[in-house]
């Protein structure tokens, strides 16, 4: 009965607290589009208006054809070039590439977690209104997105993977401390009784989906990105329960090998892919997996990484891995492959996720490609391509404006003069930031 009572109180609460809410997110807001991305067909539509309420797209068609209702607020976005709110499919959030491995060791999860609500509002007004963070201590990741869809902070849909998994003295092991620390990553597991069980944690936690190391790393000590962690066997375990409980599952993968275990294991998606093989491209293809390679990242590692405190251990490996893994992204675009937009922001700061793009042009992708990787392709890898990912009712309203063409120039995507997540106005001048403003106010596009 205690119980009965606390529920009922609990529930009157919600009810007096959200009802006026529920009233204010219905607001109908009528935006003039000059130029709109579809991100589907891969087509641009001029004098558009899209119609927002309740946090979603409820209309999208010609101005000419399309009335606005009486009262609805109006955001004039005539001049600039509109498509959906951006996704970055690899990212640290609660990193700090300007901390060095010393400094680190004093970071608690707790204060990790603060930085990655401050990097959370960053990408949001870059104009990724979407994440899929893939690892970070202590759950915080978990809990950024906990409070960010509470309504507690602004930032970012974020889709959390917890602790990465990998192997004793792997790349997702901690390697630097002495023997007599005895210390370990949170997320080693050997074998495939352990594996299964560190998926079933992660999930237990609140994880999205599950990240694992199949090979080593760039950052990581005394290991090889090109060599393999994790058997076959230990793979198809580790994916065969993720997906036994819906879970996707990431792979950071540097190395030929260890690229092709996963895919042969069904991994939804590896991460960087650095030194894949011929092969590895051909099982890719066929298999439909995703690769999620990081092309930008190398420019700021080699030419702020020693400032920073990055090993030449970590600065060499890097060396030794960027041109081949741009190369065979431009491999991958001509394959066709499916390739989405991730460039593992912690590695350089987050906020500045948007300037990988014009290096994804450079190698190869047309602006359209670019943006479809960012927008549909990132829906599908996170399951969500009937909410994200693109301008159309149902969707949610996250929505980005530019005052250039990216399609002329990619890189106007790093100047983003307005951002809507979620019907809420983040990015705007005084007029448009009045229409719709978010709770967290509206911040002013730099110029």
């Amino acid at each position: 009965m205690m119980r009965h009572a606390l529920f009922a109180g609990a529930a009157a609460i919600l009810f007096s607290v959200a009802g006026p809410a529920a009233a204010q997110d219905a607001k109908l807001v009528a935006i003039k589009a000059g130029r709109l991305v579809d991100t589907v067909r891969g087509v641009v539509l001029t004098d558009q208006v899209i119609l927002v309420s309740g946090g979603k797209v409820t209309a999208v068609g010609p101005a000419a054809s399309t009335t606005i209702p009486a009262g609805a607020a109006l955001i004039d976005l005539s001049a600039k070039t509109v498509y959906p709110g951006l996704i970055d499919t690899h990212t640290h959030v609660t990193g700090d590439p300007t901390t060095g491995p010393y400094e680190s060791y004093h970071l608690s999860v707790p204060r990790q977690a603060v930085t990655g609500a401050a990097n959370a509002r960053k990408t949001l007004l870059a104009g990724f209104t979407a994440i899929r963070d893939v690892g970070s201590s202590g759950y915080s990741d978990v809990a950024l997105r906990d409070g960010i869809d509470a309504g507690e902070i602004p930032g970012p849909h974020i889709f959390a993977s917890g602790p990465a998994l990998g192997i004793t003295g792997g790349h997702c092991d901690d390697n630097h401390l002495a023997p007599e620390y005895k210390y370990e990553g949170e997320g080693v597991a050997n074998g495939t009784d352990a594996v299964r069980a560190a998926v079933r944690r992660n999930i237990k936690y609140g994880a999205d989906h599950i990240k694992y190391c199949g090979t080593g790393g760039v950052f990581s000590r005394g290991d090889k990105p090109g060599a393999q962690q994790y058997t076959q066997e230990e793979a198809n375990a580790l994916i065969a329960e993720a997906h036994l409980h819906d879970r996707p599952v990431a792979v950071h993968a540097h190395g030929a090998d260890g690229i092709k275990v996963a895919i042969r294991a069904g991994a939804d998606s590896i991460e960087h892919a650095s030194l894949i093989d011929d092969e590895g491209l051909k099982m890719a293809k066929a298999a439909g997996t995703v690769l999620s390679m990081d092309i930008y990242n190398t420019e700021y590692t080699q030419s702020e990484g020693r400032k920073n405190g990055v090993p030449e251990e970590s600065l060499q490996k890097d060396r030794d891995i960027g041109d081949i893994q741009r190369e065979n992204f431009r491999k991958a675009v001509k394959m066709g492959i499916k390739l989405s937009y991730g460039t593992d922001a912690g590695v350089y700061p987050n906020g500045d996720n948007a300037r990988q793009a014009a290096i994804m042009a450079r190698y190869g992708m047309t602006p359209m490609q670019v943006l479809q990787s960012a927008t549909v392709v990132g829906a599908a890898l996170v399951r969500k391509p009937t909410t994200l990912g693109q301008i159309a009712p149902g969707f949610s309203a996250d929505i980005v404006a530019v005052d250039a063409d990216p399609l002329a120039d990619i890189r106007a995507i790093e100047k983003p003069s307005f951002v809507m997540k979620q019907g809420d106005v983040y990015l705007g001048d005084a007029a448009i930031c009045a229409a719709a403003p978010s709770r967290w106010g509206c911040a002013a596009p730099a110029r």
